[in-house]
């Protein structure tokens, strides 16, 4: 423990830090500014100072100190002073330690890197103010930010689209006075950080600000930029002035836009781990947050965290349920539609080759002695003979035909717009496609057709018996040909 005597009168200060040149330089800067002038390296031996000592204000440097290991010892110590002035120096990276440790009382507060200049200012204000408590933002300003959270929270009522939502969230808080613009950054797959969306009440664009609109993580600035600060480290990033970043040009570029200050909140991952993203604020004003505040800012990343995994449960839910539609209706052998399918979308073709006074073609085949191929060369290639088959039709069809597995080896074309004599010329070239088409582990296979075109009211059954016994003539007649079914 080191004091230090002289100053101004009857003050008396306590500067806590961990690193000896950290309170060397505090004693150096501000020492002049106090009566005594007391440090102490850890809260132990500060609360032992306050125990024993008059101290008019302390100094607690947030610099080097580890929040997961010393947040409760100095909440404890920040207790010890019940309403006697505190003042923390923060780094601007690390701005969680404000609402960390302003849930019991209001606590002044400076974010570091400091000029001296500005330190001493900031020690002389508390000075002058010393024994009085610290002040809270006005009602109007919180009456402000509850209104932006409600608005917020009435966005999660449509939270659909993950584009869009991002979208309503950064126009709702672009109404909190003096935020001039908000952006919504998303952490994607293997770590790709991007914009997900952003508003602004200034010409300010964020990826023109960056110099990209994705793979932010990448940048120089991840380390300096507040919203990147934020996604990177999990941490609140408070930037009060643009030159604390210590990038000359990005402070020189957000002073040109009338930025006057830069907020990240990290967006919290649905379990623990890495932030799934930031919200990301710039200010046409310096603000200094009340107590309620801080705790509120907390909840606005919450809330844009709810939005966000709310958005991609409904896309995952939609995905799910195109898979289930999908194994539902398509034969996960060949990859076309399966009987149920097909019975459903011969019956829709009828109806509207009904309605329009179309014609409508219905073409069978079946793989020719397919039941020898699995027997002479296994199931794996009558597998692919299946496979191969489906492939080489669907290439012969035209867009508007429908390919459909019946069942086993047998198929089904739907085939609008088609009379008799087109479906036949369809059949055939589906024939001579498949007869040419080499198969690996059976060299070839051929099939055999059937061809009908639907009658005035006949019935989706009755138009199948019809084009399967074509089939079954097809066969009797040595195979590999097509038959016309008779009307």
């Amino acid at each position: 423990m080191l004091h230090q005597t002289g100053g101004e009168p009857n003050s008396v200060g306590l500067f806590l830090n961990p690193v000896g040149q950290r309170r060397v330089d505090f004693q150096n800067a501000c020492g002049a500014q106090f009566e005594r002038l007391f440090v102490a390296d850890g809260v132990e031996q500060a609360s032992e100072l306050l125990a024993n000592q008059r101290i008019d204000l302390l100094i607690v440097d947030l610099e080097r100190f580890e929040r997961s290991i010393e947040l409760a010892s100095l909440n404890a110590l920040i207790a010890l002073r019940g309403d006697a002035p505190i003042l923390l120096i923060c780094p601007f990276g690390s701005a969680s330690w404000l609402p960390a440790l302003t849930t019991t009382r209001a606590i002044d507060y400076v974010l570091g890197p400091l000029v001296e200049a500005d330190l001493k200012a900031a020690v002389a204000a508390q000075l002058a103010r010393a024994g009085a408590a610290a002040s809270e933002a006005s009602a109007a300003q919180l009456r402000a930010m509850l209104a932006v959270q409600s608005r917020m929270q009435r966005t999660l009522d449509d939270a659909h689209d993950l584009r869009l939502l991002a979208e309503q969230m950064c126009e709702a808080l672009c109404a909190w006075p003096g935020v001039v613009h908000a952006s919504l950054l998303h952490l994607k797959e293997l770590g790709d950080l991007q914009i997900e969306a952003e508003h602004a009440s200034v010409r300010v664009k964020l990826a023109e600000l960056l110099g990209r609109a994705d793979q932010l993580l990448q940048l120089p600035l991840r380390h300096a930029f507040p919203g990147l600060l934020a996604s990177m480290s999990g941490d609140m990033a408070y930037l009060d002035a643009p030159e604390k970043s210590g990038e000359p040009e990005l402070a020189i570029a957000l002073r040109e836009k009338g930025v006057q200050m830069v907020l990240g909140l990290p967006i919290p991952a649905s379990g623990h781990g890495a932030p799934s993203g930031a919200v990301c604020l710039m200010f046409d004003r310096h603000r200094h947050f009340s107590r309620d505040e801080l705790a509120s800012l907390a909840d606005l990343a919450q809330l844009a965290g709810v939005g966000m995994r709310l958005a991609e449960m409904t896309r995952e839910g939609e995905q799910l349920l195109m898979r289930m539609t999908s194994l539902s209706t398509i034969d996960a052998l060949t990859g076309v539609a399966n009987r149920r399918r097909g019975e459903a979308l011969l019956e829709q073709e009828m109806k509207r080759a009904r309605r329009y006074q179309h014609p409508l073609a219905l073409i069978a085949f079946d793989i020719d002695h397919f039941r020898q191929v699995n027997e002479r060369y296994g199931h794996p290639v009558g597998d692919l003979v299946l496979r191969t088959v489906a492939e080489a039709a669907q290439a012969a069809l035209r867009s508007s035909d429908i390919l459909v597995r019946a069942g086993g080896e047998e198929f089904q074309i739907i085939a609008p717009h088609t009379s008799a004599i087109d479906g036949l010329k369809i059949a055939e070239k589906i024939r001579m496609a498949i007869a040419g088409t080499d198969i690996p582990g059976c060299d070839h296979v051929t099939i055999s057709l059937g061809v009908a075109q639907l009658n005035g009211q006949e019935s989706g059954d009755g138009l199948t018996r019809r084009v399967d016994a074509a089939l079954a003539r097809a066969k009797r007649a040595g195979r590999n040909c097509v038959e016309l079914a008779m009307s």
